[in-house]
């Protein structure tokens, strides 16, 4: 069954159907069948601004029917095949449709609809050898040379992530990385087109490997650089690239606690939630009826920020500093229009949108203006008070501390709930023993599964492979789980 919506609440997709159709903004009937010039719009989308179509709407945006639930699977899936299909759609460009579902308030019954949100591509893109763009609210085909010329003129000066390295080889790739990623492609999907190619088809698939129009040179580009490459051929590309990341509370001049990351973005996202996991306090809350991590809601969200949409080729660092002013984030940028960004005038524009899908697949990103989203509802509660977001040539995001945590007297932030000092993991206990919450995660999840495995865990509790490795061996130490018969067809087991 195909997963409903996370993305978008029916009352954002209310207000958006209130909206004329735009260059930005499709609506297409489709009740038992895909539109024969959905992919038409597609490609327009991708080659102009990108754009949301909502299938199952009519052409004023209202919705009676919406789409067949017989037929919605299937029509989702099908998107997905002819998106990620070179034959039909070239470049090929994976696309994660999904469903808004609600309660139909004449009828009683259940309505669903089908929303696509389409980025704006670097690459120029065709639909059955035929080039379109987006003007207004339609779909015009490229018929003369001289327009499709224009549109490769506009798209080769787009994005600095499609930049081709034409010597960088796959061995400059990081092995553990890309394992990573595709073991988060099978927990997002398990069917999931991408997990049966060979490392060279999946990066081709992902437009992570392309020709440069201008050089006429093949090879890996930029974009594959900063999600897989080692340390070493990162500095060696970029050797003013770095992400710095400070706590600095009680020693104002210089710095309690820091962390420097040089290495791909991938292996950076899972070292930065390491650390708000050591300095940050994460408070009880539910939502309906799950324990949800406030601190993982809004810090997930600002790093897939920060490492999704930074100007890869611009030399100032990406920062994250902790202090008792609050909490900053910085990182280079390109603005589409500067300014403060809200709930009301967010765009849905990435700065590098291969990085930022590839993300999506492997579930560290979401989809285009949803991190906002997210931050707007979590962050006040978290911190009890609303972010603060500049969209300028450096893009800022300012939080207050967490609600629960003032300064002490001798200058030591510290929780109201547990007494904590800054830099002290907020523990609990799990079988009489104190352990920190990222193993306080892999037991409980042993506890469901007793088969699951070090992979498995990894994607679950957003880290990498080698970091539970290192918990499973404490956690053996302290006497709290053990492994029974071995690697290999064992189990875990928790001990009373």
């Amino acid at each position: 069954m195909q997963r409903i919506l996370k993305n978008m609440t029916y009352e954002e997709l209310k207000r958006i159907t209130q909206q004329r159709e735009k260059r930005t903004l499709e609506y297409k009937e489709a009740w038992s069948e895909l539109p024969g010039n959905l992919f038409e719009t597609v490609c327009a989308f991708l080659n102009r601004d990108g754009g949301l179509i909502v299938l199952g709407a009519h052409d004023d945006g209202s919705i009676t029917d919406g789409v067949n639930p017989r037929a919605i699977d299937q029509m989702c899936k099908n998107i997905a095949n002819i998106s990620n299909n070179a034959e039909m759609l070239k470049p090929s460009f994976l696309l994660q449709p999904e469903i808004v579902e609600f309660d139909d308030t004449l009828t009683g019954s259940k309505t669903q609809v089908i929303v696509v949100q389409v980025p704006s591509s670097s690459q120029a893109h065709r639909y059955k050898n035929k080039y379109y763009d987006r003007s207004v609210d339609g779909d015009y085909e490229l018929r003369t040379d001289a327009q499709i010329s224009m549109l490769y003129l506009r798209k080769s000066s787009e994005h600095t992530e499609d930049r081709v390295y034409p010597y960088l080889r796959v061995e400059d790739l990081r092995e553990e990385t890309i394992e990573i990623a595709r073991n988060r492609m099978s927990f997002v999907r398990n069917n999931y087109p991408w997990l049966n190619l060979s490392l060279m088809e999946m990066l081709k698939q992902a437009n992570l490997y392309r020709r440069d129009p201008a050089t006429n040179q093949e090879g890996l580009t930029l974009g594959a650089l900063m999600l897989f490459g080692k340390q070493e051929v990162i500095q060696s590309a970029l050797p003013y690239y770095r992400i710095d990341a400070v706590l600095r509370v009680r020693n104002v001049d210089r710095y309690d606690d820091r962390l420097q990351l040089f290495g791909n973005i991938i292996d950076s996202y899972f070292e930065l939630l390491g650390f708000t996991e050591k300095h940050l306090p994460d408070p009880f809350y539910m939502e309906g009826d799950v324990r949800v991590s406030l601190r993982d809601k809004v810090f997930r969200e600002i790093f897939a920020n920060m490492i999704a949409h930074r100007e890869y080729l611009n030399p100032y660092e990406t920062i994250f500093d902790i202090t008792r002013e609050g909490i900053l984030a910085k990182n280079a940028n390109r603005p589409l229009k500067a300014g403060p960004v809200t709930l009301e005038n967010y765009e849905r524009h990435p700065k590098n949108p291969h990085i930022a899908n590839f993300l999506i697949q492997i579930g560290i990103g979401e989809h285009l203006g949803t991190g906002i989203r997210n931050l707007y509802h979590y962050a006040p509660l978290y911190t009890g008070k609303d972010p603060i977001i500049d969209d300028e040539d450096v893009y800022i995001v300012k939080l207050a501390l967490p609600k629960d945590m003032n300064i002490g007297q001798d200058g030591n932030p510290v929780t109201e709930s547990s007494g904590k000092k800054f830099g002290e993991k907020v523990r609990g206990k799990s079988s009489g023993k104190r352990i920190g919450t990222t193993a306080r995660k892999i037991v409980d999840l042993m506890k469901a599964n007793p088969q699951i495995t070090i992979p498995e865990i990894a994607v679950e509790v957003q880290t990498t492979e080698r970091n539970v490795e290192k918990h499973t061996s404490n956690l053996q130490k302290k006497g709290i789980i053990r492994r029974v018969n071995g690697d290999k067809g064992g189990h875990w087991e928790i001990i009373k």
